[in-house]
């Protein structure tokens, strides 16, 4: 059976005053792939994933997620998603638990089925032995894994993760990336990553969109864009090579 497209926009355009910041987006992400979104600071890119959320309306176009408009139904859009920002946000002086707790309750979950899920996630996320630990006192690193955890207490079909592994030093960075990638494999989770570590973007994504200055200049397989912007068929190549080409062309 083929895959269906979790999420699609189709000329999704944003306007400050006069200042394009999503030209005209057109893409689709499938069921089951980690799509790379990539580009520069400025390029419009978490502009994009706050219309994906209902956030903020598109000046023009349109969007859909798990088949549905965010601009018309955001709440029906957050409660089936999950998303983790660029910088999370805890109380610190509550635990790891109590803020899981927290959330379940937020979003309504029954205490049984929250205490389930907690316990799972914290587990998936490898902070089940530090659970008992004041927020407040954890690494970025753990803070970032917990905001994982936070959206797995949803149980959502597809994630946002806006830089996920800004500020993490590399042991952190790879856990990071280990993680999204075991989630994409074992819970079939769609999942649209946006970071500029492109070396680590290579490494787990299936397709990668890359912006700047609000246009989508290139999309599709990595091997694919590489055989049309470098030439290069089996040959070795980087992500960064190819993002490179198209920045300077653009």
């Amino acid at each position: 059976m083929a895959k269906q497209p979790i999420i699609e926009t189709e000329e999704l355009t944003k306007t400050y005053d006069k200042e394009m910041a999503v030209d005209h987006l057109s893409f689709s992400v499938m069921e089951g792939e980690v799509f790379g979104f990539l580009g520069p600071n400025g390029a419009g890119k978490t502009t994009a994933l706050l219309m994906l959320l209902g956030l903020t309306e598109p000046t023009s176009g349109k969007a859909r997620v798990l088949g549905v408009d965010p601009t018309r139904n955001p709440i029906k859009v957050k409660g089936m998603i999950g998303y983790l920002p660029e910088n999370t946000g805890f109380y610190g002086d509550l635990n790891a638990k109590q803020t899981l707790r927290l959330v379940a309750d937020l979003n309504g979950l029954a205490r049984e089925l929250a205490e389930e899920r907690m316990e799972s996630a914290l587990k998936t996320v490898g902070l089940d032995t530090e659970a008992e630990k004041r927020v407040g006192a954890y690494s970025r690193g753990m803070r970032q894994r917990l905001g994982i955890a936070e959206l797995l207490i949803k149980d959502p079909k597809v994630a946002f993760l806006d830089e996920p592994t800004l500020g993490l030093d590399p042991d952190g960075t790879n856990r990071m990336m280990d993680l999204i990638e075991k989630l994409c494999r074992e819970k079939k989770m769609t999942v649209l990553l946006s970071s500029h570590l492109l070396h680590l973007v290579q490494r787990i994504c299936h397709r990668v969109g890359i912006m700047i200055r609000g246009k989508m200049v290139a999309q599709g397989p990595m091997d694919r864009l590489a055989k049309e912007k470098l030439g290069m068929g089996k040959e070795k190549y980087t992500l960064e090579e190819i993002y490179m080409k198209y920045f300077q062309e653009a």
